[in-house]
């Protein structure tokens, strides 16, 4: 495995980790921009380790549904790995991070998805 693509990888699990912490909180208690930006950093940091890993760069700019694309034509079973619902995959500003509850639990559903597709397929441990 490429360096770079585990420290990817690393990075992934340790945000969603955050993010799953988050949502364990009382309700009322939950950060939900907080939740939202670390399950779109860790969908972001797997598809992009998933690039890096399998030879190819993924640009700072570049959209997670471009990315998501170029995993899918990587591996065709990445269409196991939903994304409908992703609203925020286009912004970097905080302030415009999904803040309703529906939005950022769906942030962190893909996030866990990819997680879990990524384990099955050995691709991390």
């Amino acid at each position: 495995m490429d360096v770079r693509a585990k420290k990817l990888y690393d990075e992934a699990i340790q945000k969603l980790k955050e993010a799953n912490d988050e949502l364990c909180r009382p309700e009322e208690d939950v950060v939900s921009p907080l939740v939202c930006r670390n399950s779109h950093d860790a969908i972001e940091n797997y598809l992009k380790g998933f690039l890096i890993d399998n030879g190819l760069e993924a640009g700072n700019d570049e959209s997670i549904d471009s990315m998501y694309e170029k995993c899918k034509k990587i591996n065709s079973h990445f269409e196991e790995v939903h994304l409908s619902g992703f609203e925020c995959n286009a912004h970097k500003d905080e302030s415009r991070f999904c803040n309703d509850s529906t939005q950022f639990s769906r942030c962190f559903d893909i996030a866990d998805s990819l997680d879990t597709f990524l384990r099955r397929e050995k691709i991390i441990s």
